[in-house]
């Protein structure tokens, strides 16, 4: 009997319209950016093609959910994203520059 009180009060938790999320909205900031920063630095250590596509391309992710509106990103998080961004795409063209560049 009481695990069937205690199953439904986990859902009476769920469905609680005044329930407050764990993260904060600086919070979210500080992953996206951290996140974004941590890929920046693989994708400088990167040694493959391959390797530096994926890193770039989470990059990409992160930017791209800095784009969602009422989310409670902050219009600096979104900047220091394009930067990191824009570093992103420099490494990495750089490097398929100098990996096709013709002897």
């Amino acid at each position: 009997m009481s695990r069937k009180n205690t199953r439904t009060q986990q859902v009476e938790r769920r469905q609680d319209p005044e329930r407050h999320p764990l993260l904060s909205d600086t919070d979210i900031n500080k992953i996206l950016v951290n996140g974004a920063q941590i890929s920046l630095s693989k994708l400088k250590r990167a040694r493959s093609f391959d390797a530096r596509l994926y890193y770039y391309a989470e990059i990409g992710v992160y930017l791209e959910v800095s784009l969602s509106r009422g989310a409670g990103i902050l219009d600096s998080t979104r900047e220091q994203l394009e930067a990191i961004h824009t570093e992103a795409t420099h490494i990495h063209m750089d490097a398929n520059k100098t990996l096709n560049t013709v002897s």
